[in-house]
């Protein structure tokens, strides 16, 4: 999940600042984590604890108010009620990227992205986001090529991947829907070399950059086999002791290479 959280980092100072180009530095000083990392971090820790994914969710917000949570998240954070709120924002995907990694077979992959989404995302296109990532990371680790990824997520979710970013880019604007960022995310990565190339190109639509990166990321993560090691170093530098350490014993207990 740390290629999740790279690109969650590197994102982050152009989501308000939107750039069209995958010429760029990959960190600056501004360069920041945000609520995309801290509730993938929580999603983890909830996965490694066996505990419910809305505690953990609730437990890291809490401590992290600051992140940059939407404001109906932030309410659910507060709430002493942990009611979902038929959200269908991509949020139920930026942070699902530790199911992808954690568990063996598709069907519980598909079973365990819907429980992390439901909690507040229980709208159709919200699960319907989550379990699309999760299933893509799944495939990717295991070894199948794009193609089959490609078809996989059309068959399964309807998605729109014939686009290409040349098309998407002059037109995209900020969407922080599912439906409206899934699908751009998932290109970006079935267009990328590499995982830096993965990043950058997902960062060059425009839009949601932090959380369209963190999306890509994930997947690019599983399918090169790793993050570069100067960007792991870079998200070690950035991110909390306590959100480095639950990433450390994630990847120890699921022995997934960086």
């Amino acid at each position: 999940m740390i290629g999740a959280i790279a690109g969650d980092i590197i994102g982050s100072v152009y989501e308000w600042n939107n750039i069209k180009t995958t010429a760029f530095e990959l960190f600056v000083s501004r360069s920041t984590f945000t609520d995309d990392t801290v509730l993938t971090t929580a999603v983890a820790d909830s996965i490694l604890k066996k505990i419910d994914y809305a505690a953990a969710l609730k437990a890291y917000g809490r401590r992290y108010p600051h992140a940059g949570y939407g404001g109906m998240f932030m309410k659910w954070i507060l709430s002493e009620k942990s009611q979902p709120y038929n959200s269908f924002g991509n949020g139920s995907a930026m942070r699902v990227s530790p199911v992808g990694f954690a568990f063996d077979s598709i069907e519980d992959v598909l079973y365990e992205a819907k429980r992390s989404a439901v909690v507040t995302h229980n709208h159709p296109e919200g699960i319907k986001g989550a379990e699309a990532i999760a299933a893509a990371i799944f495939f990717a680790r295991k070894n199948h090529d794009k193609n089959e990824i490609k078809k996989y997520i059309i068959d399964n979710f309807d998605y729109n991947l014939d686009q290409t970013l040349e098309e998407i880019r002059p037109f995209y604007r900020f969407d922080v829907s599912c439906q409206g960022s899934v699908p751009q995310a998932i290109i970006a990565f079935l267009e990328s070399d590499n995982f830096e190339d993965a990043i950058r190109k997902a960062v060059s639509i425009g839009g949601d950059s932090d959380t369209i990166a963190c999306i890509t990321g994930g997947i690019a993560q599983a399918y090169y086999n790793g993050v570069p090691p100067a960007i792991v170093a870079k998200v070690r530098e950035i991110l909390p002791d306590e959100l480095m350490e639950v990433v450390d014993r994630f990847n120890e207990s699921m022995d997934i290479q960086l």
